[in-house]
């Protein structure tokens, strides 16, 4: 039964680190087309920073849980407080008072929740491996 185990665990963490190295190798060709775009109009615009700072949060996220074997919460939670900004930026005309409002209260709800989860790391670390994060 120790052998089916390990097979299982050696078989799971293959598929851990393909779909790792698939999701990192898409985010730099995403990026490339992005700059692609930016060097075809001979423009950057803030739209175009902060969808490459989200590539750049994706891809550092992806870093982390290699190199620490954890997928650290708090990363796909910045990445959520970019992307919701980037489009109250990009569509700021559009937007209605209740939909600005509500986009407003959702990243107000997320950084509260990524400062809870901050002081619980503070306050009631995992242990040695836990302060690195």
């Amino acid at each position: 039964m120790s052998n089916v185990k390990k097979a299982g665990y050696k078989a799971l963490s293959l598929v851990e680190h393909i779909g790792l190295f698939t999701i990192a190798v898409l985010t730099v060709i995403a990026m490339a087309a992005e700059v692609w775009i930016v060097f075809k109009n001979w423009e950057v615009t803030l739209a175009d920073l902060l969808l490459l700072f989200i590539y750049l949060e994706v891809f550092a996220m992806v870093s982390l849980y290699l190199k620490s074997g954890r997928l650290p919460v708090r990363m796909p939670l910045y990445i959520a407080v970019v992307a919701l900004a980037r489009y109250m930026i990009l569509d700021m005309k559009n937007l209605d008072t209740w939909r600005m409002l509500g986009l407003s209260a959702s990243i107000l709800i997320i950084v509260l929740a990524i400062l809870v989860i901050r002081y619980g790391h503070i306050k009631y670390p995992y242990g040695k491996s836990d302060k690195d994060i």
